[in-house]
């Protein structure tokens, strides 16, 4: 019996007793700082607990500026802005450095309180692989990734690795391979919805074939193509929950049914890249608050 198998035939075991009737708990969410783009960390950090999370996600070149901020200002000063906004960091987001080349960031992630990176997995070969060459491409990955993992292990970080198209990790196929081969507890999958727009039907069993084991994170973002072309402000507000049309229940239920206790992300991308999403931060936060409150709506209807 493979890993993924008996993690899904426990979690099972441990969830059919629970499930029904149980009122879903709301996620626990972090606030991404390339919302705001160029701002000032200051901004953003005064933002955190308004929009409804617990942490920060730091953002960094080309999608926003606030990790370069911090390297400007140092970790003291950074520290301090924590301090005053009575928030934490949980997460670098370092798609830049890739997989291969965070061990400097892991530790500048603990020694600032936060506890994951978040990335690409890039190329192992072939873009989007499928079938046995997901197989080979994923098992290549982790190989390669051992020191890596074994950094993380160490400092208590978690690598997220985001499904993401053109890219090892991708397709369905690649996504299960990467659950059942998965050989450390500090490294999992940034699920990314967004990026499943051609499987959409599947993101639901691909949640509960992964388990909360392999799922630290997830975003709550909904493909679109204003996501990579410019378009009206209303447009590119399809990405979000609640603004466009992708159905959150079934989502939420899968995750429901594996006890996800990871950080959710409710995000988007602007055009151009790295800048904020709408003028003001209030209007961005006030974005992000609607979203929540159709994702506790999409709860409610699992109550």
């Amino acid at each position: 019996m493979n890993r993924r198998k008996a993690c899904q035939i426990l979690a099972a075991a441990a969830v059919a007793p629970t499930v029904a009737g149980a009122k879903p708990p709301h996620p626990r969410y972090v606030l991404s700082s390339a919302m705001y783009g160029d701002m000032p960390m200051n901004t953003v950090l005064g933002e955190v607990k308004k929009a409804g999370c617990e942490a920060v996600d730091i953002w960094r070149k080309v999608h926003a500026t606030h990790r370069e901020q911090i390297t400007e200002m140092g970790d003291d000063a950074f520290q301090a802005l924590l301090e005053k906004h009575d928030t934490a960091m949980a997460i670098s987001t370092c798609y830049p450095l890739g997989p291969f080349r965070q061990d400097e960031e892991m530790a500048w992630v603990k020694k600032n309180g936060g506890h994951m990176t978040v990335c690409a997995s890039g190329k192992m070969g072939d873009d989007d692989p499928v079938g046995a060459a997901a197989k080979t491409q994923v098992k290549a990955f982790f190989e390669k990734l051992k020191p890596h993992y074994e950094k993380a292990e160490e400092l208590g970080v978690t690598m997220a690795i985001e499904n993401h198209k053109n890219a090892m990790l991708s397709s369905p196929d690649s996504i299960r391979y990467f659950a059942e081969l998965n050989p450390s507890p500090n490294v999992g999958i940034a699920f990314a919805p967004h990026h499943l727009y051609d499987a959409v039907d599947d993101i639901p069993k691909l949640i509960r074939d992964c388990g909360k084991e392999n799922i630290p994170f997830i975003y709550f973002q909904e493909y679109h193509p204003s996501s990579k072309e410019k378009m009206a402000k209303e447009e590119e507000l399809k990405q979000l929950p609640g603004f466009g049309s992708l159905d959150y229940v079934p989502i939420l239920k899968a995750l429901h049914e594996i006890k996800f206790d990871g950080l959710a992300e409710i995000f988007m991308h602007p055009v151009p890249r790295g800048i904020p999403m709408l003028e003001t931060a209030e209007e961005i936060t006030a974005a992000i608050n609607r979203s929540r409150t159709y994702i506790g709506e999409c709860l409610e209807k699992l109550a």
